[in-house]
Order: C-alpha cells, then sequence, then structure tokens
C-alpha cells in the first residue's frame, strides 16, 4: 500500500492507472450531477400540477412515494455495490433513472404519475445515490481522514443543488417544465463514464479489516445500542430535508413571491451546505460526533422557529435558507462517519442504507404529511411546528450514542 503526493494512502486493490485522488473526484462529480438533480423536483410542483389539474396532494403523495422506495431499495442497491462494486450499479442506475425521468414527461393520470416518479424513479435513484458514492470515498483514506472527505462529498453534491435549480427553473421557464425533465434526464447519462473510473474491486479500503459476511455485519449492527439511536434521529433529518425540498417553492409563491424566489432559496440552501458539510466534516475529525449531529438538530429547530415567527419578506426566507443550508446535509458525513468509525468500511455502504432507510421514512412523511396538511388548512403552519418538535427530539436522541469501535474492527485494526 503506497501514498500519494498529497499525504493519501493508495488502498491495495486499485487498476494501475487508478489513483485515490481520481477516484474522489470521479465520485465527487457523480455527486454533483445525481444529487443536483434529484434536489430540484419541488420546482415542478406549481407547472406539472397546474397543467394536469393534479391537486398538490397527489404531487406530494408521488414525492413521497419516491423518497420511501429510494430508501427501501438502497439496501439492494448497497449490498450489490458493497459485493460487486460500484461501477455496474451505478451505470444501470444512471441509465435507468434517466428512462424514469423521461417517462414523467409522458403521463396524464396522476396515478400512473404515481407509479413512474414514486416507484420506478425512486427505485432507480438508489443505484446512483450519495451513499454508494460516500462509502466508496471513504475507502480511499484512512480513518482519520474519513469525516472531512465524506463531507466534501456531501459539498459536491451540495454544489449540484446550487448549479441545477437556477438552471433548473431557467429551463422550465424558457421551454416548459417536459422539456427542462429530458434535458435533465440527458445530463444524468454523464454519470455513465464516470463510473468506470471508479474501483470494481469491493474489498479496495485503506485499512485492514475483519472478515466477515454481510448478514453478520448487519446483525451486529442491529444489536448496537448506538446505531440503532442513529438510525432513529436520522428520520428526522429526512423529515425535515423533504419537506423542505418539495414544498419550499410553493410555500413561497403561497407568501406572494415570484417563482424566482423559491428557486434561489433552494440554491442558498445548497450553497450554504457545502460550506455546512466541509465544517461538519470538520467537526468528525476534531470533535465527537455525536454531540455535533446533536447541535445540528438543535439548531435547525431554533431556525425553523425564527422563520415561523418573523415577518415574511425576502430577505427573511434568503436568510432561513442559508442558515438552513448549514445545517441541511450537514449530518451525514457524521453520521456515515459514526456508522464507519463503529463498524468499519468493507459493508459501509450496506449498513449506512439501513439508517438511510429511515431517513427516507421521515423524507415520505415529511412530504406526504405536508400536501395532506396543506389541503385541510390551507397552510404549512403545521409542518413547521412538527419541524421544530423532531428537531428538539433528534438532538436529544444522539447525546448517548457510543462512537467507540466495537471489539473485532479495534482487534482487526490492532
Amino acid at each position: 500500500m503506497g501514498s500519494t503526493a498529497v499525504g493519501i494512502r493508495r488502498p491495495d486493490g486499485l487498476a494501475r492507472w487508478q489513483t485515490p485522488l481520481l477516484v474522489i473526484a470521479a465520485c465527487a462529480l457523480i455527486a454533483v450531477i445525481g444529487f443536483g438533480t434529484r434536489s430540484i423536483f419541488g420546482l415542478f410542483l406549481p407547472p406539472m400540477t397546474e397543467e394536469r389539474g393534479w391537486s398538490r396532494e397527489a404531487f406530494s403523495l408521488a414525492m413521497a412515494t419516491q423518497q420511501l422506495t429510494f430508501g427501501v431499495v438502497l439496501p439492494l442497491a448497497a449490498a450489490s455495490s458493497d459485493r460487486f462494486g460500484p461501477v455496474r450499479v451505478m451505470v444501470a442506475g444512471a441509465i435507468a433513472y434517466a428512462l424514469g425521468l423521461w417517462l414523467m414527461t409522458l403521463v396524464e393520470s396522476a396515478l400512473v404519475f404515481l407509479l413512474v416518479a414514486g416507484l420506478l424513479v425512486g427505485g432507480t435513484n438508489a443505484f446512483t445515490s450519495f451513499s454508494l458514492v460516500i462509502a466508496t470515498m471513504a475507502r480511499m483514506v484512512e480513518p482519520k481522514r474519513r469525516p472531512l472527505v465524506m463531507g466534501l462529498g456531501m459539498a459536491a453534491g451540495s454544489l449540484g443543488q446550487v448549479i441545477f435549480s437556477p438552471i433548473t427553473q431557467g429551463f422550465i421557464s424558457a421551454f416548459g417544465w417536459s422539456h427542462a425533465l429530458l434535458i435533465l434526464a440527458v445530463g444524468f447519462l454523464a454519470i455513465v463514464p464516470l463510473a468506470f473510473l471508479l474501483p470494481g474491486n469491493p474489498e479496495v479500503a485503506a485499512e485492514q479489516t475483519a472478515k466477515e459476511s454481510v448478514g453478520a455485519a448487519i446483525r451486529e449492527a442491529v444489536g448496537h445500542r448506538g446505531y440503532l439511536l442513529l438510525t432513529m434521529g436520522f428520520f428526522v433529518c429526512g423529515f425535515h430535508v423533504a419537506f423542505i425540498t418539495v414544498h419550499l417553492p410553493a410555500y413561497m409563491l403561497d407568501l406572494g413571491f415570484e417563482p424566482r424566489v423559491g428557486a434561489i432559496a433552494l440554491s442558498l440552501i445548497g450553497f450554504f451546505n457545502i460550506v455546512g458539510s466541509f465544517l461538519s466534516g470538520l467537526a468528525g475529525t476534531h470533535l465527537s460526533r455525536r454531540l455535533s449531529l446533536s447541535f445540528i438538530y438543535a439548531s435547525r429547530a431554533a431556525v425553523i422557529a425564527a422563520f415561523l415567527l418573523l415577518p415574511k419578506t425576502e430577505p427573511v426566507a434568503y436568510m432561513f435558507a442559508s442558515l438552513m443550508g448549514l445545517l441541511w446535509l450537514a449530518t451525514v458525513p457524521l453520521t456515515n462517519a459514526i456508522v464507519a468509525r463503529v463498524f468499519g468500511v468493507r459493508y459501509l455502504a450496506t449498513l449506512f442504507s439501513f439508517v438511510f432507510l429511515s431517513h427516507q421514512l421521515g423524507s415520505f412523511s415529511g412530504i406526504w404529511l405536508a400536501g395532506g396538511i396543506y389541503e385541510a388548512t390551507g397552510s404549512y403552519d403545521g409542518m413547521w411546528i412538527a419541524g421544530i418538535i423532531l428537531g428538539i427530539a433528534s438532538a436529544l436522541i444522539h447525546l448517548p450514542i457510543n462512537e467507540r469501535p466495537i471489539a473485532r474492527l479495534a482487534k482487526a485494526q490492532g
């Protein structure tokens, strides 16, 4: 196992032409395209529901189902990546996902839209997930560098949101929502050549790990109290993020703002998440990861409460988006880092996928409940209050988590 010029150790199992930096760079670009494309569906809510004559609840149910299907299928995608390597998984996933985006432009029935956008797009989403990207990046570096590299991976995804939000809104305004989806579908296929730059060997890792089966690893994790608490707390992250991503543009329209305000707000969230993800990686390197997570969730509750109470002006909306962006997916590097530290990286994608399933259950709840509450009350206030309560609860849940490596891993590394 050698070292690069920048001090990143070369993992065993890479091809001669591959370097850790090349793999990390390819992963970052995949995160930009994948996360950027998946983060802008809220921009399609107003034009699609208006043209098709659907209710917001119908659109919300499809998006909620998409998130839930993503979470349910992700363990299968992650296990496939851990067993066969990420290349074939991501290539197949990118082609199928692009096909799903194209089909979204053709459907006119809300029920068929639920099947296409919810099941097909949601399921294929899992095979190009940032969870697989981050797991691949984590295998390129030693344990002490992982939180920072994971933070950089999430920052790359956030850059995608920054880029794709205003561009997609521009496409919708200039060409209509259906042509905008077609353009996104074609752009998503850029993941295919990038995937071939990743290692095909699933056992590539920059550390020594104990040999065990994936089933044994899952059983070991499920019996670990900290893993269960981490899984419970991650539900709240999904609840916050999915609700805001899908419904914030429509909420801004309800307040009387122009469509650009919602697009700018999503872009600001993505921009400041770059900073937040990087700071999260630094925190995970130098500070307690569980305490950092607790701080993030408590801060989210405070920011939402302030937004609910303050006058609804454009500066306030942009300030909310900026502060929420700092806390947006800063939870992901820390959550991944705890799983990697406690259980190792051999089955990191698989173990994190079950934690992420809880996140997607939260996403489903956040999107669907928001649509239902809006249809029933004509307001999103109930959802904002729920977000505050859940943020406080998650802050408390993370406090008792034990971050120490399990005995088996400590012995193997020793």
